[in-house]
């Protein structure tokens, strides 16, 4: 029997936005030495308790810094002021700290699968860590203060990744986008504002942080990411049902075909075809033994991941090379034609 809900909630992520108080925010900051401060401050706090890593953006080659963004555990603006930026890593990697960026703390807890109230509960001990140590910028009425108004109050933003082929092919995404926003959430690409959807990836999160309670806002994302996936897998019954179908089944085992049997594979024909490989697998063209392991070889897959994996900067096309070999290796290992 075909699971038309596989593969559609991807991971969650919770983020919170803090300042320090006592000290201007970020971009009014007024010189390295304020800016080193706090990194020093704040790396103190967290470390009393727990292993983070620190990477100051001024200290860490091009390689480590495209690493780290590529998989997620900073934002790209964090490098626009590397003098006066840093990033606390835990060995899981799965809690980053952002220190100067737009706030002064920028916490994000990521992980799999449909787990927002998890992720929330251990960012906040760590957030509860630090603030023992330091006190935040906080109001009696607006709550935490943030460079941006719309983090003000909670600070929080919860988001859900989720892979919405169906409906996107089908043509019903702007109405699930409108229909979110009425709701106060919003749906943006995969590497949040400003980002596209690729690869049929979206991101669904809250937008209002103020006047509200950190339940309210992970109990609404749930709601409205619970709702949608109903209606991803309304969509996907109807898509292998359709008139269309055949063709949609020969453009995910063309996909496969392809995974399997390239000697050069580029990091976005890569993300396509496993888009189009995951779909199939979605819709029972393809078996696929593990959907949530496809979504880990796309980031391992990624150019400083495959220099790493290599031990070495690989040339562009040498890189192509490698990739194509390890991902035929991996994906034949898990696919079978439904």
């Amino acid at each position: 029997m075909v699971d038309f809900k596989l593969g559609t909630v991807m991971a969650s992520r919770i983020r919170l936005a803090r300042n320090l108080n006592g000290y201007p925010f970020p971009a009014r900051l007024r010189s390295a030495r304020q800016a080193k401060e706090i990194i020093r401050s704040v790396s103190a706090a967290i470390n009393k308790v727990d292993e983070f890593r620190l990477y100051y953006m001024d200290g860490i080659s091009e390689d480590d810094a495209l690493n780290l963004v590529e998989n997620r555990l900073i934002s790209p603006a964090l490098l626009n002021t590397p003098s006066r930026s840093a990033a606390l890593i835990n060995e899981k990697c799965d809690i980053s700290i952002m220190i100067n960026e737009e706030d002064h703390l920028r916490e994000q807890c990521i992980s799999k699968g449909m787990s927002l109230r998890p992720a929330y509960e251990l960012m906040s001990s760590k957030d509860s860590l630090i603030a023992r140590s330091i006190p935040f910028a906080y109001d009696e009425q607006l709550g935490y203060l943030t460079a941006c108004p719309t983090n003000l109050g909670t600070g929080l933003r919860a988001s859900v990744m989720m892979f919405l082929p169906a409906l996107e092919l089908g043509g019903v995404m702007p109405d699930v986008i409108k229909s979110v926003t009425r709701l106060g959430l919003t749906v943006r690409g995969a590497y949040g504002e400003g980002s596209k959807a690729k690869g049929y990836i979206y991101q669904v999160s809250n937008e209002v942080t103020l006047g509200v309670t950190e339940e309210t806002i992970i109990s609404q994302v749930e709601s409205v990411v619970s709702k949608i996936v109903e209606m991803e897998a309304s969509e996907r019954k109807r898509l292998k049902g359709c008139a269309g179908a055949l063709i949609l089944k020969d453009k995910c085992l063309r996909a496969y075909g392809l995974l399997t049997n390239c000697a050069l594979l580029t990091n976005s024909e890569l993300d396509a075809l496993c888009a189009d490989l995951k779909l199939g697998a979605c819709l029972g063209f393809l078996n696929v033994s593990d959907i949530a392991a496809v979504d880990d070889l796309m980031l391992q897959m990624k150019p400083s991941n495959l220099n790493a994996l290599a031990g070495r900067t690989l040339e562009t096309q040498e890189r192509d090379a490698y990739r194509a070999q390890y991902s035929s290796k991996k994906i034949a290992s898990w696919v079978t034609r439904g």
